[in-house]
């Protein structure tokens, strides 16, 4: 006989009460491993096949990839696991804490998106593997919210998981098929220091860097006449400057300077595109004014993703929505996914709204929607025929 898991009022108590926070800063950063076999426990317990996949290089992490039925051309749903840190002074709540109130579930990551994998369950909950003609699987992914090493592992593995995946990310129960991709990059340039009284003492990186940023910004002016997409609330391609640090002392000729770029592209153009043309910009105005320089990616960055809009998946999604699928402005695994082969759909129960932020929530009144939508999906592409 069966084990069931878990309700599904248990099963989100439990994972927001595990700490998986995962940081760029190392003294915030935690592991996934415990959110992991929790949600093992709970598949095997629904008769699911299931994996843990260590993340090499990433102590305390891993992926899990649970299926249900066999053959690899099913249903993905997918997310992940870790939170971002909290302002513990901000919250109301203990955030380990799933606390009801006012028709909302408080907790971190009820929104964004540990909840999300709790109804993945229970919607899966009354299925057995000879109900499905093609499988179901439930993938739940490490470091999303940091370098999203669970996706680039996953991808990198060369492993075939399912023809649609939809990916639980907060968007109200919107769905979308499309997001720009997000690239930060440091550009060092290297001059020579000395005595501010006499120019020819030294060679300044900090007017290196003025000239540079000039260049840079009539870049932003090419790529956004030349790449548009309407779908977006921002169309085209942005370019911040977000960081710039340069010298010591007034009375010092500036040697060194550092500034920090934030590059979202539009579906369509390539991150190793852009940096190729940052570096050749980097690289023309160093040369001019005679300075050292160096472009360095401060994380590798995701690309933008873009589902056809007459994918099943797109299609289906919308008519459960009554509503056309839209574009959204953060970045998520999708892009990772739809490298493995798979045709991705970003919809979740939460609000990106509530994402990031002390007193994150879940509306109670999303909770029965969303697992008639997951059952809906699941029908229709792991029991019905094509």
């Amino acid at each position: 006989m069966r084990i069931e898991p878990p309700s599904l009022h248990q099963m989100l108590r439990e994972l927001i009460a595990v700490p998986s926070v995962s940081s760029v800063v190392p003294a915030f950063d935690q592991g996934n491993e415990a959110v992991v076999h929790r949600l093992a426990d709970w598949l095997e317990a629904a008769g699911f096949d299931v994996e843990v996949l260590p993340l090499p290089g990433f102590p305390g992490k891993a992926n899990l990839v649970a299926t249900l039925g066999r053959g690899s051309d099913g249903l993905v749903l997918a997310g992940h696991t870790d939170t971002v840190p909290y302002d513990l002074e901000g919250w109301r709540q203990d955030p380990f804490r799933l606390t009801e109130e006012g028709g909302r579930l408080y907790g971190l990551g009820t929104s964004d998106m540990k909840s999300f994998l709790a109804l993945v369950i229970e919607a899966a909950r009354a299925l057995r593997a000879g109900d499905l003609k093609r499988p179901l699987t439930l993938l739940a992914t490490a470091d999303e919210e940091s370098s999203m090493a669970g996706a680039r592992t996953l991808q990198a593995s060369g492993c075939v998981l399912g023809r649609y995946a939809v990916i639980g990310e907060p968007t109200g129960l919107r769905p979308v098929r499309l997001h720009k991709g997000i690239l930060m990059e440091a550009i060092r340039l290297i001059g020579r220091s000395g005595h501010s009284s006499d120019p020819d003492l030294g060679n300044s990186a900090l007017e290196g860097m003025h000239e540079l940023i000039g260049e840079i910004l009539h870049w932003r002016a090419e790529l956004q006449s030349r790449h548009r997409h309407p779908a977006l609330a921002v169309p085209v391609p942005t370019l911040n400057l977000g960081h710039i640090h340069g010298g010591d002392n007034a009375n010092r000729i500036c040697g060194r300077c550092e500034l920090h770029i934030d590059l979202r592209p539009v579906p369509g153009v390539e991150s190793d595109e852009l940096r190729a043309a940052l570096a050749e910009r980097v690289g023309r105005v160093a040369q001019r004014r005679g300075l050292e320089w160096e472009v360095a990616s401060l994380f590798p960055g995701v690309p933008a993703m873009e589902t056809s809009a007459d994918s099943p998946i797109v299609r289906f999604a919308e008519g459960l929505a009554g509503r056309p699928a839209e574009a959204v402005a953060f970045a998520t695994e999708g892009p990772f996914l739809t490298e493995m082969g798979m045709e991705t759909l970003i919809w979740g129960p939460g609000d990106i709204a509530q994402a990031h932020q002390p007193n994150e929530y879940l509306s109670l009144d999303r909770l029965a929607p969303t697992l008639e939508g997951l059952r809906a999906m699941i029908q229709r592409f792991c029991v019905d025929r094509d």
